[in-house]
């Protein structure tokens, strides 16, 4: 079939974006594996109403994610309050008792929040997760953009689309709202990441100094970037693109090469901002996860804009006996995991593996979360000269200065396995580009 429109650009945008390095490189085995992320021409896009309700409900729960952070490592009402049970919140593996106390500059932890929205069929969202730690893609969409309006600016000609180059300026914004005076770096943990395509994409935009450990020291008490000469200069902000437990080897976990030393320390004495602010792991376990629509309440006074999923915590006896009853019709979750791994479907068991895993959930109860199965909404893609349907999500970002900015375009995933709802590229999926419209009139698509 020939191709015709968006679709006869498909080949030469993946060709310009393969030539620029725009990879997805994930550890598995033990073996690092580097691999294309697959673009597809065909937009996800949101009409300017839709998104102005998905914008406000993404600010709420931002916010009310913050001021958990905060609480839980400073006054614990949220606590004391039994709004969520203390034995919950410190038996996550995102908790860390190494940030009791500690404030970071602003009162901002959620400086960067990667919110994975899918929408049913029948037209609401839902929040699946919130990322808080290292929230990454919002490079992706960025030079698909930039390519597809080189290659088809008829398109963008056409349609009224809100621009999203203006994510650097947004990312820098919220740096320079928190730099304590000095550089501003993003630090990435190098070469082998597995976004180290975006880190050094996001440096060159935002005009950030991209920085490996061995690069920056900490000295009296601050930090300091060292050039290529030799010379130190002062360091204010760092994006840092290193999970907590590799931040610090002398406040987290001793064997860590890729660290600086003593970088949390100063942090602690307010001598230079770390974005986003360790500890954040404790707000976007899957568990916590449950809890988000009651913190909005508890902090906000509002009712909340944007739902979760259908969720049940084993944790809980009676939540316990549906899911056992229901298991079927369930997806279980695993706390610990990420990237679309950990998730089963309970109709996909035989069941002996069904008796293993029940056997299983009652021995661990915290470990897992249990949801209905959303039938989300289809998008169409480019396969093979033909428009397919296939599941997707959205992962919309949340960046904080003065105020929280909610970025109007965003990294919209799609599985391309026919009968799979993960559409995370660690398990082999693509991305599209979502174009937020500045009307609410179909696009014209070419």
């Amino acid at each position: 079939m020939k191709k015709e429109g968006m679709n006869s650009y498909s080949d030469t945008v993946n060709e310009l974006l393969a030539r620029y390095g725009v990879r997805f490189g994930i550890y598995k085995n033990g073996t690092f594996k580097e691999q294309l992320f697959p673009f597809d021409m065909i937009p996800r896009t949101i009409g300017q109403k839709e998104f102005e309700y998905l914008e406000k409900g993404l600010k709420q729960r931002v916010m009310a994610l913050n001021e958990f952070i905060k609480d839980i490592y400073g006054e614990k009402k949220i606590i004391r309050n039994n709004v969520i049970p203390e034995e919950f919140v410190y038996m996550g593996s995102g908790y860390l008792a190494q940030c009791e106390g500690v404030c970071p500059a602003k009162e901002i932890y959620t400086h960067i929040s990667g919110i994975d929205l899918v929408q049913a069929k029948d037209g609401q969202w839902f929040v699946l997760e919130d990322n808080l730690r290292i929230p990454s893609g919002a490079s992706y969409p960025m030079i698909a953009r930039d390519i597809c309006r080189k290659s088809s600016p008829a398109i963008f000609e056409k349609n009224a689309i809100y621009e999203n180059r203006n994510y650097a300026k947004m990312l820098r914004k919220a740096m320079d709202h928190v730099n304590v005076g000095g550089h501003t770096v993003i630090l990435t943990p190098g070469r082998y990441n597995a976004a180290y395509f975006e880190h050094s994409y996001l440096a060159e935009h935002t005009g950030a100094h991209l920085v490996t450990g061995n690069e920056l020291v900490v000295e009296n008490d601050h930090l300091y970037f060292v050039d290529y000469s030799g010379r130190k200069e002062k360091v204010g902000a760092v994006y840092r693109r290193i999970s907590d437990e590799y931040l610090d080897p002398m406040n987290f976990n001793s064997e860590s090469v890729i660290g600086i030393p003593h970088i949390y320390d100063i942090y602690r004495k307010g001598n230079v901002s770390l974005m986003n602010a360790p500890g954040n792991g404790v707000a976007d376990d899957k568990g916590i996860y449950y809890f988000v629509p009651e913190m909005i309440s508890y902090y906000l006074d509002e009712e909340p804009i944007l739902h979760n999923a259908p969720t049940y915590l084993p944790f809980y006896e009676k939540d316990m006996k549906y899911v056992i009853e229901n298991f079927d019709d369930l997806v279980l979750k695993d706390v610990a995991e990420a990237g679309g791994y950990g998730v089963v479907f309970g109709q996909g068991m035989t069941k002996d593996e069904k008796e293993r895993f029940i056997s299983m959930l009652k021995k661990e109860p915290r470990r897992f979360i249990a949801q209905e199965v959303i039938d989300f909404r289809d998008i169409d893609i480019f396969e093979d000269g033909e428009k397919v349907p296939r599941k997707a999500d959205l992962r919309a970002f949340v960046l904080m200065a003065e105020e929280p900015m909610v970025w109007k375009s965003g990294l919209t995933r799609f599985s391309r396995n026919p009968d799979s709802f993960i559409v995370n590229s660690s398990q082999g999926g693509g991305f599209k580009d979502t174009w937020v419209l500045e009307n609410d009139l179909s696009p014209t698509i070419l």
